[in-house]
């Protein structure tokens, strides 16, 4: 079913909401990697599986490198369990390889002793969508904000993170995932 033929009208809203107003939104802005790399594990997080394949498409475009998305996925394994995650792997290589890109992609491991904070800081993040995504994992996702400031994702950016998710994961768990933050700031201020 195509929405953009049955629903033309929240389409139009929607693709405004989503991919102009909150990517372009003053003092919430990520970069376009970072912003494509936080709502895919939003949407894996959330099981949103329709609309995992169209941003992905839409993050391919972009330049979001087909390694990312893999590494994002195979991380998702953790927090989500396979059972939850083996669709979206072959979603993503059915993607991929729709896009002309061969599989098995090569040498799986980018990280190397030189971005080595860079990566952990980007993994942090991501898992932090993830439990976001999910709700229900309050003290998890207390620990993971407290991780990511230790990382230097500092409370800004997980708040613009948070922003950038907000049409995939819908107000009730963003609010939630920004009072975990608070709380993990207040957190640390008291240690």
């Amino acid at each position: 079913m195509n929405l953009y033929v049955t629903d033309p009208e929240f389409m139009e809203r929607f693709e405004q909401f989503a991919f102009e107003e909150v990517p372009n939104e003053e003092g919430q802005q990520l970069d376009e990697k970072t912003r494509y790399m936080a709502v895919l594990a939003t949407l894996i997080g959330c099981q949103g599986m329709e609309e995992y394949r169209l941003v992905l498409s839409r993050a391919l475009d972009a330049g979001l490198a087909p390694i990312a998305v893999k590494e994002i996925v195979y991380q998702a394994v953790d927090y989500l369990g396979i059972g939850r995650v083996l669709p979206y792997l072959k979603a993503s290589n059915s993607i991929l390889e729709s896009c002309g890109i061969e599989l098995p992609l090569e040498g799986q491991c980018t990280t190397t002793s030189e971005n080595r904070l860079e990566n952990l800081a980007q993994r942090e993040m991501i898992t932090f969508c993830f439990l976001a995504a999910q709700g229900g994992c309050e003290p998890q996702l207390i620990a993971h904000a407290a991780g990511n400031m230790n990382l230097g994702n500092d409370k800004d950016f997980l708040i613009r993170v948070v922003s950038q998710c907000l049409p995939y994961i819908g107000y009730p768990r963003s609010l939630n995932a920004i009072n975990c933050i608070n709380k993990a700031v207040d957190a640390g201020k008291e240690s």
